[in-house]
């Protein structure tokens, strides 16, 4: 699974990984790893990100199977 939190970070006034986790209710070290592409988030942790973006979801997360 790919994503675009770096991208909508940075277009969000550049929020850090920090601000994002505090939103959504992980920490910076959870957020900095979906970022990466090293964790997959829960589909409900997955909805809160996006809606802190507010974009759908598929505009976040992208299924490359």
């Amino acid at each position: 699974m790919t994503n675009n939190i770096r991208t909508l970070r940075f277009l969000a006034n550049e929020m850090t990984q920090a601000e994002l986790g505090q939103r959504v209710g992980l920490t910076r070290q959870t957020i900095a790893a979906v970022e990466a592409g090293k964790y997959s988030p829960s589909l409900e942790t997955a909805f809160r990100i996006a809606e802190v973006f507010g974009k759908p979801l598929e505009e976040v997360f992208r299924w490359e199977g």
